[in-house]
């Protein structure tokens, strides 16, 4: 019934392709045709994996068409990548938006196989499509939004036990954690009122710099030209902290934050309180172990902490560092080298740079 492959499918490792059908990863590009259904299909398509002996390999789809396959109306090899890009970007908002309003109906998160059959994808193709687009497996993206919807319902001053209940969270210990990780306080604190943060503002070689610290230590360094914007951002980023302006109470934070802008290696070890989801505290200590003068990629950063191919996701999280200089997100780069956005200005960030490897160089 089916023709004979042309001559260019020879040149496939039908071993190889079909290790990548069944297990995924990593592979040679190609085009399946299932001779029971007379369908060719993409590697990972979500219909049912075939018998290795119903199987034909082939280069493109014009050979499989040739043979005498349809394109598989499930995968859509007819379709450009792009395409195919734009319905796997489709696929991923769908999932996530399926996650966020079963949590929203007071439900446990869809398990991994709920996902994917909504998407009309196989568990581990939608896995791996989902952590490729988002940084996170379904699962940590899940946990976010649980961790969200409970700061956020902490924050407007709702009941705990009925904001850990909304929440989706089970068991209080883990909300605690979560509330803990997010925020550097208890549920029980952030809803009383979040905690008390003093400011102050100083001039460095980097413009008006103001920095922000709690009793455990500097939660904010924001970088800008006018201090009126850099006050009503720290108010956006803390909306539930009890905010006052005391540079004599900072002072000495001040002094050493001047001389850490003028010299890397100076003013001394600062103590910090980050808050942020786990992930991103997880790219902030990354960011830390950088030394002076070095930069990574986002996507060495990833691998860094276990998470390769989330390079987008690092890249988000070093734009919400709240702690400039001290969590050295200027160290970060994009793939080609290039400086990539900086929250605080590309040229402060160059300047940053230029710094550190000047330091390093004199000691060198």
């Amino acid at each position: 019934m089916y023709a004979a492959a042309i001559s260019s499918t020879a040149a496939l490792d039908t071993d190889a392709c079909w290790n990548r059908l069944v297990a995924g990863g990593e592979g040679p590009d190609f085009i399946y045709g299932v001779t029971t259904t007379g369908v060719a299909c993409r590697p990972g398509c979500a219909s049912r994996r075939p018998r290795r002996e119903n199987v034909r390999f082939f280069s493109t789809l014009a050979e499989a068409e040739a043979a005498g396959f349809r394109p598989c109306k499930r995968c859509r090899p007819d379709q450009s990548l792009g395409a195919a890009a734009g319905r796997a970007a489709a696929a991923v908002e769908k999932a996530c938006a399926l996650i966020r309003d079963t949590l929203a109906a007071g439900e446990a998160a869809p398990t991994l196989g709920a996902l994917a059959e909504a998407v009309h994808l196989s568990p581990f193709h939608f896995q791996r499509l989902f952590k490729r687009l988002t940084g996170l497996s379904p699962r940590d993206y899940a946990a976010g939004c649980k961790q969200g919807r409970l700061v956020a319902a902490l924050a407007r001053g709702d009941d705990v036990a009925g904001a850990l209940y909304e929440a989706g969270f089970g068991a209080a210990s883990h909300a605690y954690r979560a509330v803990k990780e997010a925020t550097g306080t208890t549920p029980a604190r952030l809803k009383a009122g979040g905690f008390d943060l003093a400011f102050g503002i100083v001039d460095t070689l980097l413009g008006r710099t103001l920095v922000a610290a709690t009793e455990q230590g500097v939660a904010a360094l924001f970088m800008g030209d006018e201090d009126e914007p850099l006050i009503a951002d720290l108010a956006r980023r803390f909306p539930r902290a009890r905010i006052r302006r005391d540079e004599a109470a900072l002072a000495p934070v001040l002094e050493a934050v001047k001389t850490r802008a003028a010299s890397p290696s100076s003013g001394g070890e600062l103590p910090l309180d980050l808050r942020g989801t786990a992930f991103e505290i997880s790219v902030w200590q990354a960011l830390r172990a950088i030394p002076p003068g070095q930069t990574r990629t986002y996507g060495a950063l990833a691998a860094a902490i276990g998470k390769p191919g989330a390079a987008r996701a690092v890249g988000r999280a070093c734009g919400a560092n709240p702690v400039s200089i001290l969590v050295p997100c200027h160290r970060a780069l994009g793939a080609d080298g290039a400086l990539t956005g900086y929250r605080w200005g590309t040229q402060r960030k160059r300047r940053l740079l230029e710094i550190e490897r000047d330091a390093a160089a004199q000691q060198d």
